[in-house]
C-alpha cells in the first residue's frame, strides 16, 4: 500500500502540472514560446486522474475503518463527516466537469478555453490545499500556504514538463527564457518561503536536524538534498543555454529541459514518500511510538538519539567535498557535451554522498 500512496501522490502532481503548463502555454502568443502539442488523451487522462488518484488517501481511510463499521457505512461516513472526504467530492465534482469541458474544444482555437481550464485546475488545487494536513493544523493560513506552494510548483514544473515533452520544435526559444526564467524565479522563492511555513506548522525549525532519526525527517532530507541537482539544472537551462543561444551557436535545448524533468519526477515520488510518515509534532515522542527509520539505524545504533549535534569528522567532511565534487561535475557534463545521462548519474551521486556525509555528521 505503501508503494500505491507514493505513486499515486507523484502522478497526481504530475496530473495538476501538465493541465496548468498547457492551459498557461496556450495563454502565451506563439511567437514567445516553442509549438507545442498535447494530445488531447493526455489533458482528458489529466482530469480524470486528479480524481482518481486524490481519492487513494480517501480510500486508505475506508480500508482502515470498514472493518468495523462495513463498507457501505464506512464509505458514507468518510465521505460526508471526514474533511479530506468532503473535499474529495469536491475534487471529483471538478475534475468531471473538467474532463467534460476538455472533450470538444480545441485549446489553440480560443483563449477563453484556457481561461477556464486554468480557472478550474487553480480551483482544484485549492480544494486540495482545503484537505492538507497545513490545513487541518491552522485553517485559513494552513490553507493559503499550501495552495500557494502547490501553485508555485505546478506552474514552474508544469510549464518545464509540456514544453519538455510536448514541443514539436525549439523556435523561439530565447523569447521563452526572457519570461519563463524570471517567472520560474518567482516560483522558486514562493516555494522556498511557503515550504519553510509548512515545515514551520508541523515541526520547530530549530529542530529540523533532530527530526532526522524518523522516517520524516529522512524523507525531507533526501528531498532538499534532490532539490540542489534541480537548481543545477535550472542554472544550466536558464544561463547557460542562454549563452549559447545568443551568441549564436545552433543548440537544441530540449534534451537537458528533460533532464531537468525526469529529476523533478524523482522529487514528486520523494515528497509523495514524504506525504505518508507521521509529522514530527512531538519528536521524542514520535521516536518513543514509531521508533527509530531503519536508515538512520544504519550510521547510528545509540539509543541516546535526542536532541542531535553536529560533530562532522574526517570522513563526513571528506564525503560532502565529493558531493560538491559531483555537482560540479554535472554543470562539467554540460560545459564539455558529455552524455546526458552522465548528469543525472551525478545528480543521484550528489543525492546519495551527500545524504552519507550529514549521516556521519551527527
Amino acid at each position: 500500500m505503501f508503494i500505491i500512496n507514493v505513486l499515486s501522490e507523484a502522478l497526481l502532481y504530475l496530473c495538476f502540472s501538465v493541465l496548468l503548463g498547457t492551459f498557461i502555454l496556450h495563454l502565451v502568443p506563439i511567437a514567445f514560446r516553442p509549438e507545442i502539442k498535447v494530445p488531447k488523451g493526455i489533458l482528458l487522462t489529466a482530469a480524470i486522474g486528479v480524481a482518481l488518484l486524490s481519492f487513494v488517501p480517501v480510500l486508505k481511510i475506508i480500508l482502515y475503518l470498514y472493518k468495523d463499521l462495513g463498507i457501505g457505512l464506512t464509505i458514507q461516513s468518510v465521505l460526508t463527516n471526514f474533511e479530506i472526504g468532503k473535499s474529495w467530492i469536491r475534487t471529483g465534482v471538478i475534475s468531471f466537469i473538467l474532463f467534460i469541458f476538455l472533450l470538444p474544444i480545441k485549446l489553440e482555437r480560443r483563449k477563453i478555453f484556457s481561461i477556464t481550464g486554468l480557472v478550474f485546475t487553480i480551483a482544484l488545487i485549492a480544494a486540495l490545499g482545503w484537505s492538507s494536513h497545513a490545513s487541518s493544523l491552522s485553517r485559513w493560513p494552513g490553507f493559503f500556504t499550501h495552495t500557494a506552494h502547490f501553485l508555485a510548483v505546478s506552474i514552474w514544473i508544469g510549464i518545464l514538463v509540456v514544453v519538455s515533452w510536448f514541443s514539436t520544435n525549439h523556435e523561439n526559444w530565447l523569447r521563452f527564457l526572457k519570461w519563463f526564467s524570471p517567472l520560474a524565479l518567482t516560483c522558486l522563492l514562493m516555494i522556498i518561503v511557503t515550504g519553510i511555513c509548512l515545515m514551520s506548522f508541523v515541526m520547530d525549525l530549530s529542530d529540523y536536524a533532530d527530526t532526522w532519526p524518523l522516517s520524516y525527517g529522512q524523507a525531507l532530507l533526501v528531498k532538499h538534498l534532490a532539490i540542489v541537482p534541480l537548481l543545477a539544472f535550472a542554472f544550466i537551462n536558464s544561463v547557460l543555454i542562454r549563452k549559447k543561444l545568443t551568441i549564436g551557436v545552433p543548440y537544441n535545448p530540449i534534451p537537458w529541459t528533460k533532464l531537468e524533468s525526469i529529476v523533478v519526477l524523482i522529487i514528486f515520488a520523494i515528497t509523495g514518500a514524504l506525504g505518508q510518515e507521521s509529522p514530527p509534532h512531538d519528536i521524542e515522542k514520535t521516536v518513543k511510538v514509531e521508533g527509530v527509520s531503519k536508515s538512520f539505524n544504519l550510521f547510528h545504533q545509540s539509543d541516546t538519539i535526542y536532541p542531535l549535534h553536529f560533530s562532522p569528522g574526517i570522513v563526513s567532511i571528506v564525503l560532502l567535498l565529493l558531493a560538491l565534487f559531483f555537482l560540479a561535475l554535472l554543470l562539467l557534463t554540460f560545459i564539455k557535451k558529455a552524455p546526458k545521462v552522465l548528469s543525472l548519474v551525478m545528480s543521484l551521486l550528489f543525492i546519495v554522498t551527500g545524504y552519507i556525509a550529514l549521516m556521519m555528521s551527527v
